[in-house]
């Protein structure tokens, strides 16, 4: 059976989960090549955005891999801590960015002079500063998509709660008052 039959015997949700953890794969995959390139390792901060890939692949496989009830709440975590840490590297180099402004080359001489605000922007912006905001960015959206791919997952369903109970249904007990009993 090729991957294309197995794809149309799937059902709307599951062939969009399918996509939503693919597009994860590739982010992470992508920001793991960056990291290399870069060579991300110095210093025990840049050893956050591996851990954090470390998660997230653990994560991906959770749910891509026979999911049960478990592993999908598991994936749930590690992609919310993975959101976690990617808000820590947004915060470091935008930090790092805000820093080093006062070393640009068109910036640098009226970098006190200008407005805090004007200076917090630059960095954001990477105008200024050798960090990219934009890369652990992608960590975030990554572990997003985990989550996108978790919500409601159908090993997760548990009896739903908002459904009515119905009497004499198998397995439930009916409550019968005294007066019913004759």
């Amino acid at each position: 059976m090729t991957v294309q039959e197995r794809l149309r015997g799937l059902g709307t949700a599951a062939g969009l989960r399918i996509g939503v953890l693919c597009l994860a794969a590739v982010a992470a995959g992508g920001t793991a090549v960056e990291l290399a390139a870069e060579r991300h390792w110095d210093t025990p901060v840049q050893l956050l955005p591996w851990a954090a890939l470390a998660l997230l692949a653990a994560a991906l496989l959770l749910l891509a891999v026979r999911p049960r009830p478990a592993s999908v709440r598991t994936s749930r975590v590690l992609a919310a801590i993975v959101l976690f840490l990617a808000a820590i590297g947004v915060w470091e180099h935008v930090e790092a960015n805000f820093d080093a402004g006062w070393l640009d080359a068109l910036h640098g001489s009226g970098w006190d002079s200008l407005p805090t605000s004007t200076r917090w922007w630059y960095a954001v912006a990477k105008v200024v500063g050798p960090a990219p905001p934009l890369a652990p960015g992608v960590l975030a959206q990554a572990s997003l998509l985990v989550l996108l791919a978790a919500w409601r997952h159908p090993a997760s369903a548990a009896p739903c709660r908002d459904r009515p109970r119905r009497p004499g249904l198998p397995g439930r007990r009916t409550h019968t008052s005294r007066s019913d009993v004759s």
